[in-house]
């Protein structure tokens, strides 16, 4: 598997900083991230993909800056993201031209008769012509996965967001055969509970980092800390007992020091 290497990452936009010091070495098949809405995994997706530059610092990829040459092109035939919404993410009118996108490298006519090849592959030799158009929420989200899936290591934005139970249950399945290196962020805990490394992010920084089940039941019990607190606040408990819950959850953990400052 491919190493990503953030050193040192700064990124504020306007006068909210986004990340200070932030610093990871992400060198595991499946690694997710967790952590409430603005905690900052869209943005760090984004970093890794360079469809953002950090103000400060540096990100590479198996020891090349994405930002120098070299690391550019290594970046565009390795790493994709799937974004929230397919909608924002597809740009060609039929599927195949969609899929062909993501064989860089090849003559249009090469690119789109492997499209081709891949889809029939999955049973899917139907859909190399439809017009994505025509295609429902779910499928055009497919649509982007199977793109993906013809390239190197992938990021994924809430991929589960859209789906119904049967499609997410389609793209888990997808996604445990895959032998890219992934990164997903979702709201969904179970889909990333036994990956071997979960992040949590909390307002820029790493507040855990270490096995899916200790680190998403770490936050389970932060969020029904919050949940209590909003419902009852006289008989939340108290911070210090809060902490300790927490901590006991991750007493098995295997944790990393949190990397950022």
């Amino acid at each position: 598997m491919p190493t990503l290497h953030l050193q040192d990452v700064h990124l504020t936009r306007g006068i909210t900083p986004v990340f200070a010091g932030l610093q990871l070495e992400l060198t595991e098949d499946r690694i997710g991230l967790i952590g409430n809405n603005g905690a900052g995994k869209t943005t760090l997706l984004r970093l890794l993909c360079g469809l953002e530059a950090p103000d400060q610092g540096s990100i590479h990829i198996d020891g090349m800056d994405i930002h120098q040459r070299e690391g550019r092109l290594k970046r565009s035939q390795r790493i994709g993201m799937m974004f929230q919404n397919p909608d924002d993410q597809i740009i060609f009118p039929t599927v195949e031209e969609e899929l062909a996108l993501g064989l860089p490298g090849l003559k249009k006519r090469e690119a789109l008769q492997k499209a081709r090849e891949f889809l029939a592959q999955r049973g899917l030799s139907d859909w190399a012509q439809r017009a994505i158009s025509a295609l429902s929420q779910g499928q055009r989200q497919h649509v982007c996965w199977l793109t993906l899936l013809l390239g190197g290591p992938a990021t994924l934005d809430e991929p589960y967001a859209s789906l119904d139970l049967p499609g997410q249950a389609r793209l888990a399945h997808d996604l445990n055969r895959s032998d890219r290196q992934l990164i997903v962020s979702t709201h969904l805990l179970d889909h990333v509970r036994t990956y071997p490394r979960v992040l949590w992010l909390d307002q820029g920084q790493v507040r855990a980092d270490g096995n899916g089940p200790d680190v998403c039941a770490a936050y389970e019990i932060h969020v029904h800390q919050l949940i209590a607190e909003a419902a009852h606040p006289a008989e939340a408990p108290h911070p210090a007992e809060a902490a300790q819950l927490a901590e006991g959850a991750r007493a098995t953990e295997t944790a990393r020091p949190a990397q950022s400052t």
